[in-house]
Order: structure tokens, then sequence, then C-alpha cells
């Protein structure tokens, strides 16, 4: 058969995949559909990771399902308001007031830390670590 008498495109009945002609062979017209690009904070780094090592089966439906960005993003969301919410509700118990910031700022500094650190510890154990 002479290259002039094949078609340039077909598609198979059985599978219903399109076939395009390249030189003597028929490719499939194959393509991945298109995912949101997101861009992974901290948090959904954090939650990516644990995924992998400690939930793989879990990981690996998501991936294939294209799920993971979705849940990744998420979680990071999530995650970020509650560390907010966290923060805000800890410097309330806390003896820290805004006029500290002027007077001693290394000690407004260093509670605030601990306060931030605290609140992600707790976020941790609730949204990425499970």
């Amino acid at each position: 058969m002479k290259n002039e008498e094949l078609k340039k495109e077909f598609t198979d009945e059985k599978t219903g995949i399109s076939y395009t002609l390249v030189g003597d062979y028929y490719l499939p017209n194959l393509y991945l559909e298109t995912e949101e690009k997101i861009t992974l904070n901290k948090y959904g780094l954090l939650r990516l990771d644990y995924l992998k090592k400690h939930k793989e089966a879990d990981y690996i439906i998501m991936f294939m399902n294209k799920e993971l960005n979705k849940h990744l993003k998420e979680v990071q969301e999530r995650t970020q308001a509650r560390v907010n919410e966290l923060v805000e509700q800890l410097k309330a118990k806390s003896n820290l007031t805004e006029d500290m910031k002027n007077t001693d700022m290394l000690y407004w500094i260093g509670t605030m830390n601990a306060i931030k650190n605290q609140a992600e510890e707790i976020v941790l154990k609730e949204l990425i670590y499970v």
C-alpha cells in the first residue's frame, strides 16, 4: 500500500482512540488533561511528603484520579486559616499587648514565636499528619 492511499486520520471503532498518520506509522492522538497549577507552601509540602511516606495508597489513588492538587490546596488553605485562628486565640490568652512591641520588643518577638510554634504544632497534628 502506498502512502497516498492511507488515510491521514482514523478512529478505532473498538477503543474510540483516534490515530494520525506520521510517516509510515499511525500514532495515537493521546493527551493529558491539564490540571490547575498550584504553588505549595510549607503545609502543602508537609502533607505531600506525609502522604508519600505513610499513606502511599491514598497518595496513588488521589494522583491517579487527579485529585491530589485539589486535596493539597484545600489542606494548605485550611491549615493556614487554622494557624492564624489559633495564633489569635493564644495571643488573647497571653499577657502580650501591642504596647510591648515598642517597650520590650525582644520579649514580644520571643512570645509571638512561641505562640506561632505552638499553633503550628497543634495544626500539624490536626490536619497534616492524619
